[in-house]
């Protein structure tokens, strides 16, 4: 079998720009945050930054949880079109607000972007790619991902204007950044946005839907594409027997049969155990984080990008080593790295070390999370689930991430209020010792097997009488 890379990584690449633009909206709001808060006259006021910051997650949610029925009823590539359309509408409205309630509505919308892409890229990919390349390839979507955070964080460092040592809010609300810096930033997003939308327009359905859909000849062809009419021959013949009796309208108490459920569990614990290692708030309270280890606003927008940098470059690391080293291998180095960084960042915060020593660890903790649990947990998700019931599976453990996600960002203000920005990460670390158990004990390898063999590992016979 001769694998058509060219093409394949052409069709990944467009999918995964959904992951591009999930990146570049879910990091532009770190660096724009000190001066829309300025203008929206919400400085110190944690509940309302809270709100400001996570409230593009409650889109998230709603995205995810239309995300599965809907792609299995209409299949993944009409979402993923969608999804781009609503990032184009929320960056231009996110940009173009006035009023902070205003503000949020768009960040709601974009979010909902966000929950669809961050569902159906990676599951496109696994969809259609080999099994023993599967995972360098569903990591692509990672990897644009970390691309979409640099992305916005060298877009909000070059737009914004230099900020004067001990400025306050009233000196930033009457600036260039707190009158138009802060739009131009979210306004930036419409240009990847419109790629996406344009881009989706040109790549085939996901064959593994159009089995489901049965629509057979349009599926052989796809699988033609990519590895020739042998291959196409036998992996439809491997689908259709794992799709047997099934319609795109799936049940979702089947969700609840006793294998699926184990998996379903599985999913949603590492879902969850992503965001709450904690990286994710060193991207979105980057101000505090740094401003905690004696940074200023200017020099914290010039340490964005170094962790934004440090971001993509272990992230294609991680492309060449999920398929060689495997999931659980990785999963394990994560959150026991992050454990012991943690530790010491912590101690950090608590005896007031500030300066080049605290950015080194907050460094090498996004190194570690860059090669291991950022992308990984997306190629796990996309790869453990039953072929019938992937999209709602999928759907519901993306959900779970993006509660997950919404807890983390809304409470690091008040935790870091209450127990100052040590004990916070401190938090971060014992929950990734958790983390490191449930995957020792809990997380099988599904490195280098098609999906359709990690689902008879995984289900047994259960999901046979589905």
């Amino acid at each position: 079998m001769k694998i058509n890379s060219r093409y394949l990584f052409t069709i990944s690449l467009a999918s995964a720009m959904g992951g591009l633009l999930f990146g570049y909206d879910w990091v532009v709001i770190g660096g724009a945050k000190p001066f829309y808060e300025s203008f929206f006259n919400i400085a110190g006021q944690s509940a309302l930054q809270g709100w400001a910051m996570s409230s593009a997650l409650v889109g998230c949610l709603l995205g995810a949880v239309f995300s599965g029925f809907l792609s299995d009823r209409y299949g993944r590539k009409r979402l993923l079109i969608l999804a781009a359309f609503l990032f184009i509408i929320s960056a231009v409205g996110t940009g173009a607000s006035n009023h902070f309630n205003t503000f949020v509505f768009f960040r709601i919308l974009g979010g909902v972007g966000i929950g669809l892409a961050s569902n159906l890229s990676p599951m496109y990919i696994a969809e259609i790619s080999p099994a023993s390349i599967r995972g360098k390839f569903v990591s692509l979507n990672q990897l644009t991902i970390v691309i979409g955070i640099l992305a916005a964080q060298i877009a909000n460092w070059l737009i914004a204007d230099p900020v004067p040592a001990g400025a306050d809010w009233r000196f930033i609300m009457t600036s260039w950044n707190g009158m138009t810096g802060w739009r131009v930033m979210f306004w930036a997003e419409v240009v990847p946005a419109t790629l996406f939308f344009v881009f989706m327009f040109l790549v085939p359905e996901s064959p593994r839907w159009l089995l489901k859909a049965n629509r057979e000849e349009p599926a052989v062809r796809v699988l033609s594409r990519v590895g020739g009419r042998d291959y196409a021959l036998a992996e439809t013949q491997r689908i259709r027997q794992s799709l047997t009796g099934v319609t795109t309208r799936i049940p979702w108490r089947q969700l609840l049969r006793p294998g699926v459920r184990a998996m379903l569990l599985i999913g949603v614990v590492l879902a969850v155990f992503q965001q709450w290692s904690g990286i994710n708030v060193i991207f979105n309270y980057a101000q505090e984080v740094f401003s905690a280890a004696g940074y200023e606003i200017s020099d914290t927008l010039f340490n964005i990008v170094i962790t934004g940098s440090v971001n993509l470059i272990f992230t294609f690391i991680a492309l060449f080593t999920v398929d060689r080293w495997g999931r659980r291998v990785l999963m394990l180095v994560g959150a026991g790295g992050l454990a012991l960084i943690y530790l010491f960042l912590g101690a950090g915060y608590f005896i007031h070390v500030t300066g080049w020593p605290m950015l080194l660890l907050v460094i090498a903790a996004i190194a570690c999370y860059a090669m291991t649990l950022a992308p990984v947990t997306w190629v796990i998700l996309s790869e453990i689930f039953p072929n019938r019931i992937r999209g709602a599976a999928l759907a519901i453990a993306t959900f779970f991430l993006w509660s997950g996600c919404f807890i983390l960002t809304y409470t690091f203000p008040i935790l870091n209020h209450l127990l100052k920005t040590s004990g916070t990460f401190w938090i971060y670390g014992a929950i990734c010792v958790a983390g490191f158990l449930f995957v020792l004990f809990k997380l099988p390898e599904t490195k280098g097997k098609s999906l359709e063999k990690i689902e008879q590992e995984m289900t047994g016979n259960v999901t046979k009488n589905l």
